[in-house]
This record gives structure tokens, sequence and C-alpha cells, in this order.
């Protein structure tokens, strides 16, 4: 395949990925995030008949003559008792022009971790508001969230239109201050779009009372809004998922590198850099799904060889050898604290990046995020569930993290508990920074091995 043909073939697949969008769902309490979902569901007829029997036996037995939607994805015992939703609920359907992967995440703010989990691997979140309420606290913290996570595409829902009156002003001041702020954090793209998830109007067909209104509805957006990126455009990145080595005598000396491509393409005759060894070799060979081929982009996942007989495990990560990922062992990031068990200065933590796995000691909190004004609280001692902050960390071992800003996928990590495996803290890597130490003879390691 000449580089004209594998570049084509690179820029196919990035408009293939149009055929799928990731997006989430957020807004406060009772704005109507679950009946938003049910609706887009039910109105493109993604909803199977025994599940519409179901909630309909359900919205019977509560009083209700017409179908309650969002019974379709509040699904816990707990979110139905209480009408709120409490997990992340994720969602497959597809229309003729579309597949999507929703994830319906919870409105309240004890639950914001649970939108960092739903909308960390989004491209596009909707945040719903109630145009009696308008912007709110919830509001602009959900739109926080969504700058952090990087999402690139915002749309701003403003539901219970029929509430109103359909009063045209309403939206208009609602839309005009959320656009204000949004852009303030850095959201790329904000589309505001007037809806009554309740009566459908704007969701899937558009609206017989807001002719003032002339843009998309709900699921004409998400169909038609590009989400699609050249990988090319990116530094390539292949994270070892798992060392072939078949000694077989047909490949007496076979060594390959499976796993999955995690950002760019990577190319037959490419020279490429080993992290953290800062080894380098040539890419002799590309294996996809038992096809050999001469190129291959994120996410595919390939198997790859190299000329040179290296020593490669899993966790290392494999980079063009002009464009490889900073390594240090001192790195500083913005992290989400997820568990209910506070982080502190001190603790000693198990840190994950792509499929690497090391011993760390989180060093500093310097500040924590106030997100209703986006102020740093300085210096707060420790992180409890659902907060936001600034963390340094040390790692046992160099590590090949992007910033989160450049890559989603090599820029984030976990915190995990080395007592019992739980995941303690999502972190977006920020710059990383040089320690005047780093030069010099690491020091010798305790007798725990936790001081590095």
């Amino acid at each position: 395949m000449t580089g004209r043909a594998a570049a084509d073939t690179a820029d196919s697949a990035a408009i293939s990925a149009t055929s799928l969008l990731r997006f989430a769902t957020a807004g406060s309490v009772d704005d109507g995030k679950s009946t938003l979902v049910g609706r887009l569901l039910h109105d493109s007829k993604s909803v199977l008949s025994d599940q519409l029997a179901a909630v309909e036996l359900a919205s019977r037995n509560r009083g209700q003559e017409a179908p309650d939607l969002a019974l379709l994805t509040d699904g816990l015992r707990a979110e139905r008792e209480q009408g709120i939703t409490i997990d992340v609920a994720y969602r497959y359907f597809a229309t003729a022009r579309r597949r999507f992967v929703l994830a319906d995440t919870p409105g309240h703010v004890q639950y914001t971790r649970n939108m960092v989990t739903g909308a960390s691997t989004a491209e596009l979140a909707i945040i719903l508001v109630d145009a009696r309420n308008g912007v709110v606290e919830q509001t602009r913290r959900h739109a926080a969230v969504a700058a952090l996570l990087r999402v690139p595409q915002v749309v701003l829902a403003v539901n219970k239109m029929d509430l109103v009156d359909y009063a045209e002003p309403v939206f208009a001041a609602i839309a005009a201050e959320f656009t204000r702020y949004a852009a303030s954090l850095g959201v790329p793209e904000i589309t505001p779009i007037p809806i009554s998830a309740l009566a459908g109007d704007n969701v899937v067909t558009p609206s017989a009372t807001m002719d003032w209104y002339g843009g998309p509805t709900v699921l004409e957006h998400l169909e038609t809004v590009p989400v699609a990126h050249d990988p090319s455009r990116e530094p390539a990145r292949f994270p070892v998922q798992y060392v072939i080595r078949p000694q077989s005598a047909e490949h007496p000396d076979f060594r390959g590198y499976a796993g999955q491509i995690a950002a760019g393409v990577l190319r037959v005759g490419e020279r490429v850099t080993v992290a953290p060894s800062a080894r380098t070799s040539v890419i002799t060979g590309i294996d996809a799904l038992g096809q050999s081929v001469d190129v291959a982009w994120a996410p595919q996942s390939v198997t790859l060889s190299l000329a040179d007989d290296l020593d490669i495990s899993r966790g290392d990560l494999i980079a063009p050898a002009d464009d490889a990922a900073p390594t240090s062992q001192d790195l500083t990031a913005t992290v989400c604290h997820l568990h209910d068990r506070p982080l502190t200065p001190g603790a000693r933590v198990l840190l994950k990046h792509t499929t690497r796995t090391v011993k760390a000691i989180v060093k500093e909190i310097p500040s924590r995020l106030t997100l209703d004004d986006l102020s740093q609280h300085p210096e707060p001692g420790r992180l409890v569930a659902n907060d936001i902050g600034r963390v340094v960390i040390r790692t046992a071992e160099p590590l090949p993290v992007d910033r989160y800003a450049d890559s989603r996928a090599t820029g984030s990590f976990l915190l995990i508990d080395p007592a019992d495996g739980a995941t303690l803290t999502a972190g977006m890597a920020g710059e990383a920074f040089a320690d005047p130490a780093a030069e010099a003879e690491p020091a010798a390691a305790a007798d725990d091995g936790w001081d590095f």
C-alpha cells in the first residue's frame, strides 16, 4: 500500500467513526433527564415491546394514566422509589443515520462522581435546564465537569417549555446566560435547544407550538453533529497489552506485541520508541484480525512486530520516535475523588495508566476546585467523595503520560487502593514537571517499598 493509499485509508477510518456517537446527559434533580432519554428512545422506535409494556404496567400501578418514560432508564429500585437517577445508566440504540452509546448520569450533587464516569468517554454532553428555574448551581457544576473532561460538544436542552407557555424570551435568556458561562470555561461548541420532554416537543419531532425556533431537534442534532477526527493528526500511542511468544516450529523466533491503539496511526517501516526504556526500533509488521496490513489506526486492536528483539513487557508504550510521550515519575493532575474514603497527602496508592499499574504516593493536594464559581480553595488537606482538585503524585517508575488536553486516552489514570483494589480517584494529567533530583540516582527504597 502506498503512502497516499495509507493516508486515504486512515481518512476513511475517521469518516466511518461518525457512525457511532457516545454522549452523556446531565442536569439538576427533577430537570427531566430520564424523561428526555425515555422520550428519545420511545419516539425513535428504540424500545422493545416488552420493555414498553413493563413501563406501562409500572406506571398504572403508580396511578399514572400515561406511561412514565423515565422508567425506561431509572432501573434501580431506589431510583424508581425516589424518582431520581443514582447510577449511570447506559443505553445503546441506533437510527438509520448513526449508532449511539448513551450515558444517563445522575443530577444530584452527591453523585457528581457518577457524571465524571459517564462523561469521561463522551463526545457530546446534553445538559438539561428547567425553563422555570434557569441556570442553577448544579447546571454550572455540570458545565464545569464537561469542560474539565474536554467534552467537545455541549447541548443545552431547556426543558419544560410547556410550563412557561413556550415563551421565546425565557429560552433566549437562559441560552445567553449558559453560553456565556460555558464559553468562559473553554467549551468549544454549545447548541441550545428548547424542548418539552414530557410532550415530545423538539426531542425527535419538531414542535408545533414553538415555530419561533428554527434549529434542529435533539435527535437531528445527535445524528448530524460532526464528531469525527483525523487520527493522523494525533501522535500515535500503543500501550502493550500482551507479549506474544508462540515458540512454535512454524514461528520459532516470533515476538509480537498485542494491544489497542489508543491514538494516532501506525505504519510498517515507521521508527518508534518504547517507553519508559527509550529504546528504538522499526515496525516490521502489523497484524489486524489475522491479516497483515501496512497501516492501522485508533482504536483498532493489532499485533506489532519490531525489527529488534527488545525487552518489552505489558504496560510499555510504543510511540513514534520523533513524537514520544514525556516520561516522568512526577506528575500534576486534576482529579475527581470517587471513593467515600478521603484522599490525603502521603496516601500510598496504585496508579493505573493505560495497561501499566505502578506504586505511587500522593505528595501534595495543592487545591480543591469550587465548581460553583471555579475558585481554588488552597491546601484543603484532603479530598472527599465528589471533590475535584489538584494533586501532585510521585510514582515508583517513570510513566509516559500525555497532557489530558492533548490525549484523553493517555492523559488519564486511576488511583487504586492497594489493600482492597477499590478505585479511589480518576485523574487527568497536566504538564509533567521536572524533579531537580530526577537526574540523580534514586534513593534506596524503604523496607515497605513505598519511598521513592
